[in-house]
């Protein structure tokens, strides 16, 4: 039960502003965090809110404004100085060492030492990360090397990192969004627990559900400027959308049906090292086909051996009515086959070029001018996508590490699109973008199948992907226990058989 929220604010800040190089992050932001509550911000990708958290976090220096704590005013020079005043932090981007292990992580900088020596307590440490780990109720390895983990494991790392401090304000930044459903639940209880304790949680998602479920109140930024302050009680999911992009959404999900009856993708009985177990399936032509299943269900792994990833041990794959074999992703790609991977920062794009650059790095021999490639040909094709795509002209001169996550990902797609890919794997296509960027991947889905392409859809997002989807297959442990179609499944259904919970039901039935 939360405790009753303060009078005074425990944190506050007044008419922030904050400007990068021809860009105005944050105009005259201003609001109250109370402590035992947990306060939601709110915006499209872009708008601002990153900025912000960045600001309380240290990380950047406010151009004007004040920022203060129990009515006092404070002024952070660096993320430590935050730190000793009780602010911790969850980035979207992973701020984890790779090389390091779970417990070296967790309290990095911030190591245990031993009395008269000065040297670390590995001892002691491993066993607080221990406690962190079993109050977030997660099974990870305190000695287990970070790189070898999932990246859900590895966002699970980075929650246990900023629970381990004594803080006064947790900043969560997409916190869930490469989490399932059993580790997200997990998350909420914990985030109950420390609001009961006092605490005060800032919480930044484009997963307005959870927002409903678990804030208090919510603050929506637009442009870099303060829209309103309300409370969730009361408040209806259309006034918050409507708040955060300007004008009303009619549609949701707009799922365009135009799936053809000439098959585009014959799985049979693929096996693989990996745990993919007897899966069979089939994928038509302007289909959008789903598979939807838990955290480490094998939903990915199906997708990296259709791309030539994982080698695959049994079972066959027909292609266009013809048997394939692919030995590496280079041959899938040749062959039509696209992929956006689950974590399009490092698995997906190539940060330190622009938008043309990673656009047409999909098919190189479409731009040659003889043995060489031609800029004014990569300009033009980038030209032309960007604007398809309804990207950010930014993308045409700044890397794209600049770029928002819608824009990054509407990249991504415009690469395989001028591949001239016949088949697309999305594996979490619209993953910590904001709804409007949604709405344009929703979009660009409906413009491909209508183009006779066929799309692969993973999404941890189960009204999305039964809303978007032809067909679902559910799976578990790495195989396909059922294949329906999606307008005829409700998410309660999908969950239970991808949890388990179901089986024996649809069993006796």
């Amino acid at each position: 039960m939360q405790l009753e929220v303060e009078k005074t604010a425990l944190w506050s800040v007044r008419g922030i502003c904050k400007s990068f190089p021809g860009v105005r992050a944050l105009d005259d932001v201003s609001l109250n965090i109370y402590g035992g509550e947990v306060h939601a911000l709110l915006g499209e990708n872009g708008s601002g809110k990153s900025t912000l958290a960045k600001c309380l976090a240290g990380v950047y220096f406010p151009d004007r404004g004040e920022i203060s704590y129990q009515g006092s005013p404070v002024v952070f020079h660096s993320p430590t100085e935050a730190r000793e005043k009780g602010i911790a932090t969850i980035y979207q981007e992973f701020s984890i060492v790779p090389t390091l292990t779970v417990a070296e992580n967790v309290f990095l900088g911030n190591y245990k030492t031993r009395k008269g020596t000065g040297s670390i307590d590995w001892r002691t440490t491993r066993a607080d990360t221990q406690k962190v780990l079993d109050e977030l109720c997660l099974e990870l390895d305190p000695d287990a090397v970070v790189k070898n983990l999932s990246v859900a494991e590895q966002q699970l790392v980075e929650i246990a990192k900023a629970v381990s401090m004594d803080s006064s304000l947790l900043i969560m930044d997409e916190p869930t969004a490469a989490l399932g459903l059993t580790e997200t639940k997990h998350l909420m209880e914990l985030i109950r627990r420390l609001t009961a304790q006092g605490k005060a949680i800032i919480y930044i998602s484009h997963r307005l559900d959870e927002v409903f479920e678990i804030a208090d109140r919510v603050t929506v930024i637009k442009d870099g400027r303060f829209v309103a302050t309300k409370p969730v009680k009361g408040l209806k999911m259309g006034d918050v959308v409507r708040m955060m992009i300007g004008f009303d959404i009619e549609q949701h999900y707009p799922k365009e049906v135009h799936l053809q009856e000439t098959p585009c993708l014959e799985v049979e009985n693929l096996c693989t090292e990996n745990g993919v177990n007897n899966v069979s399936f089939t994928i038509r032509v302007g289909e959008v086909f789903g598979l939807g299943g838990m955290l480490g269900s094998g939903r990915t792994e199906i997708a990296r051996a259709i791309y030539g990833m994982d080698r695959i041990t049994r079972g066959k794959i027909h292609l266009n009515g013809k048997e394939v074999n692919f030995r590496s992703p280079g041959e899938a790609i040749a062959l039509g086959i696209g992929l956006i991977p689950e974590n399009r920062k490092v698995d997906g794009s190539f940060f330190n070029f622009e938008g043309p650059k990673n656009i047409t790095i999909s098919s190189l021999k479409d731009i040659l001018q003889g043995p060489i490639l031609s800029l004014a040909a990569e300009e033009k094709v980038g030209t032309k996508y960007i604007k398809k795509m309804n990207i950010s002209p930014m993308a045409l001169e700044r890397s794209v590490q600049f770029l928002s996550g819608g824009n990054q990902q509407k990249v991504i797609i415009a690469r395989w699109l001028f591949s001239r890919a016949r088949l697309l794997i999305m594996d979490e296509p619209t993953q910590g973008i904001d709804i409007g960027a949604k709405l344009e991947v929703y979009r660009v889905i409906n413009e491909m199948t209508a183009d006779g392409i066929s799309v692969l859809l993973i999404s941890s997002d189960f009204p999305e992907l039964l809303a978007m989807s032809d067909r679902v297959a559910v799976v578990r442990d790495g195989e396909i226990l059922q294949v329906t179609e999606g307008k005829k499944m409700s998410e309660y259904e999908l969950i239970s058989i991808a949890s388990g919970v179901g089986l024996e039901n649809e069993v006796v039935a």
